[in-house]
């Protein structure tokens, strides 16, 4: 059922003082699920059906597919690229419509295809992927008959060897009405708007520059669907996105690049970026392809030359420091929620109990298995603390620290499905980021040469 969200509507006349009015309408985006065509015309399958020169185009295949895999042009003699990517493989061979056994000429066979050998990772093995793209196609889980493994990847380790054990009887059983998803991020009591997600996930930050405005205009219209937000990452905040404000995170980093007092007047959240898990100690690095003439003015720098973000804040070097910045943002915007996005050293839970006595309402946590490809080959997955370790370890303190229930905790980095944002809140997380799945559900390969500008 389509369910329409619209933003809470701003009353520009009552703004607190120093707040800029802004005349911006802001969006309608349907909650509806619509089948969208696959992002490459010749869509990577799993299974793939040769056909041999003994083919004589009799039709049979086409005839008996109720996949539509085969695809023969009427008045013409010849088969068009088949659709593989619509085929069940091993699936069809229990059925009577199967067209390697139908063909009258033997000329078709089924094989795996060998793509899959060579696409993704062990984090984000082929059938991973693949997975996300049906559903990111369909709005639905992909058909078992796929074969598709997509409850976790092949790592064989945090959360691909985490599982649930349920109760052979539940002890109550739960009406769908029952079943509450919501996540509301301000516990601390200050005064400043309660904000309410209908599901306990946000969009990652990914800056304007290392992705596409375009991709960040589909981020803010599904975070606006779902009632929740995408984070512009850090660089700046495009001028197409202000219809989207009341679901948008701005990002103030290290390098300041692109932060505007007026932008960050018109969002409700505003996060601090201090270190991302995927190369924390590292701050961050823009290439030079990438500062094209539209990201150079966002970021307010010079054509065509590489961005380096320092590591730390420069002016932040105690908790006193840290509360200096959330203090700033605060006297700028006096509706805005204030979160600190940190990595995960072995020190992570006093840096997390420092962010809560600094004035932040979200401590967002970046273990070592985030980020995309634009990482360091030297960083990644070798320095910060896996998030499952991180999100325990956090927990635990901020209980014994009497803080736990005013502050929000969020966890990324490496949340990459529904299965793993279950497991993260059940290790103690209230709710997580997604950040590459939002990728690949967009087409994203995992090739991971980002950081090469070769991606």
């Amino acid at each position: 059922m389509a369910k329409s969200l619209v933003p809470e509507k701003i009353d520009n006349e009552n703004l607190p003082p120093n707040t800029v009015k802004t005349l911006v309408p802001q969006v309608k985006v349907e909650r509806v699920i619509k089948p969208a065509p696959p992002r490459y015309r010749n869509e990577l399958a799993k299974y793939i059906i040769r056909r041999s020169a003994d083919c004589i185009m009799c039709g049979k295949c086409v005839e008996v597919c109720p996949q539509g895999v085969h695809i023969m042009k009427e008045g013409y003699k010849y088969f068009a690229a088949p659709h593989q990517h619509t085929c069940i493989g091993p699936a069809c061979q229990k059925t009577d419509h199967y067209c390697v056994d139908l063909c009258p000429q033997k000329a078709l066979r089924m094989v795996e295809n060998p793509m899959m050998k060579l696409l993704g990772d062990y984090r984000w093995p082929a059938d991973l992927i693949l997975a996300t793209w049906k559903m990111a196609e369909t709005g639905e889980l992909p058909s078992p008959d796929y074969g598709y493994d997509y409850e976790c990847g092949a790592s064989e380790g945090g959360f691909d060897r985490l599982r649930f054990k349920f109760p052979e009887k539940p002890p109550v059983e739960l009406r769908e009405d029952e079943i509450d998803t919501s996540l509301e991020l301000n516990r601390r009591n200050d005064g400043r708007p309660q904000i309410k997600l209908d599901v306990p996930w946000y969009g990652g930050g990914m800056s304007f520059g290392s992705v596409s405005n375009v991709t960040q205009l589909s981020k803010a219209r599904a975070a606006t669907a779902f009632n929740t937000f995408t984070c512009t990452g850090e660089g700046g905040y495009m001028e197409r996105m202000q219809p989207y404000d009341d679901h948008t995170i701005t990002q103030v980093a290290t390098g300041l690049f692109g932060v505007r007092e007026e932008t960050i007047q018109r969002v409700r959240i505003v996060e601090f970026k201090y270190a991302q898990g995927a190369k924390p100690g590292l701050g961050g690095h823009l290439l030079a392809d990438k500062v094209t003439p539209a990201v150079a003015r966002m970021r307010e720098t010079v054509l065509g030359i590489s961005l380096f973000s320092p590591f730390p804040f420069h002016s932040v070097y105690s908790i006193e420091d840290h509360k200096k910045h959330m203090d700033w943002i605060k006297h700028i915007n006096r509706r805005t929620l204030v979160s600190a996005k940190v990595s995960t050293p072995i020190d992570v839970d006093m840096v997390a109990v420092g962010s809560y006595s600094a004035g932040a309402h979200i401590v967002h946590l970046d273990g070592g298995y985030g980020g995309t490809g634009a990482a360091p080959d030297i960083a990644k997955k070798n320095i910060a603390m896996p998030i499952e370790y991180a999100i325990i370890k956090v927990h635990d303190f901020l209980v014994r620290e009497g803080v736990r229930d005013k502050i929000t905790l969020i966890a990324s980095g490496g949340i990459r499905n529904a299965h793993d944002i279950a497991k993260a809140i059940a290790l103690g997380a209230d709710g997580v980021v997604v950040g590459t799945g939002e990728l690949v559900a967009l087409g994203c390969v995992r090739c991971s040469r980002c950081e090469s500008g070769r991606g």
